[in-house]
């Protein structure tokens, strides 16, 4: 099993940063990378200080990636982007200590790290780096990526549909895995093709299965999902646009899905596999995908209260 911990969510507090430091270097022993500590403190330390002073809440720091390439990221709510680093300051050089204080922005994180870069998506921006085992001399250009939905034409016959009475937790849960996964091999396969090749095929699947869905809905059902979340509501209504003909997109993409369970396995990546709760309500929405677009009304999710409800009723 991958070694795995969910993120640590962070308060806007003085002492988060340091809690970030000594978590990190936790996760970095545990992977028996003591190499890296050091970069991945002092990395850390500046993303989440910046998340603080300039992002939105909620903060949280994760690691990702694999023990042989392991990843620290730090989200934040904010859509604005990192102030682009510097070139080394000369000052810095001649300053036995100027590595051990903050306020050096992205220009740290960019000597700390043999990669790393900044994702905004939907829910917020991730900044993320890979320690090195050494501090540079010169800073590591960035991959700066926006992957939030843009406009776009509705796919030919697009359609409203609609799945009742899903679990909110595990929906929420299936979310944030799909968008961890997806930012997961793309990532992998930016930085490491060589290592990882797998991820270059898999990692297109995800913008063209995303591609079936209006960008308005799938904002929609974003924000619906994370407000039934923060209000503790155990089951939601989400719509999505699709169209009849992404079917057999639809099809190949849980085949994807099950190519990615196995990598996450079998190359020992720091996430995990889906759930079988999770797969489970995946191969459901698939069928009543097919069942809504072939003219029939919607039904609620299997073992929900609205289905027993239904059941006793017709009973």
């Amino acid at each position: 099993m991958p070694l795995n911990r969910d993120a640590l969510a962070l308060d806007t507090s003085p002492r988060a940063a340091a809690v970030a430091r000594r978590w990190v270097a936790s996760v970095c022993r545990d992977l028996g990378r003591e190499d890296l500590v050091h970069s991945a403190e002092l990395g850390v330390s500046e993303l989440v200080t910046n998340a603080i002073l300039h992002g939105k809440e909620p903060v949280d720091v994760r690691v990702r990636g694999t023990a042989a390439h392991p990843r620290i990221e730090v989200f934040d709510a904010s859509h604005c982007p990192p102030t682009l680093p510097l070139a080394r300051p000369a000052e810095w050089a001649n300053s036995n200590h100027g590595l051990e204080t903050y306020g050096r922005g992205l220009t740290l994180v960019a000597l700390t790290a043999t990669t790393w870069g900044t994702t905004i998506e939907e829910s917020g921006k991730v900044v993320w780096f890979e320690p090195a085992g050494d501090i540079a001399d010169e800073p590591v250009l960035g991959v700066f990526e926006d992957l939030k939905p843009v406009p776009g034409a509705p796919l030919p016959g697009s359609r409203p549909i609609r799945f009742e009475a899903l679990d909110a937790r595990l929906f929420h849960s299936m979310l944030t895995h799909y968008s961890n996964l997806r930012r997961e091999l793309r990532l992998l396969s930016i930085s490491h093709t060589v290592d990882y090749p797998v991820t270059h095929e898999l990692s297109p699947h995800f913008l063209h299965f995303q591609g079936q869905f209006s960008p308005r809905s799938l904002r929609d059902s974003i924000r619906v999902t994370q407000e039934a979340h923060a209000r503790g509501d155990d089951e939601i209504d989400v719509v999505l646009e699709a169209s009849p003909l992404s079917a057999d997109v639809f099809r190949d993409f849980l085949d994807t899905l099950d190519v990615a369970d196995q990598f996450c396995t079998s190359q020992q990546l720091l996430s995990l596999a889906r759930t079988p709760e999770q797969k489970a309500l995946m191969a459901w929405m698939f069928e009543e995908f097919l069942r809504q677009t072939s003219g029939h009304p919607p039904t609620p999710c299997p073992h929900s209260r609205r289905a027993r409800a239904q059941l006793t009723s017709h009973g």
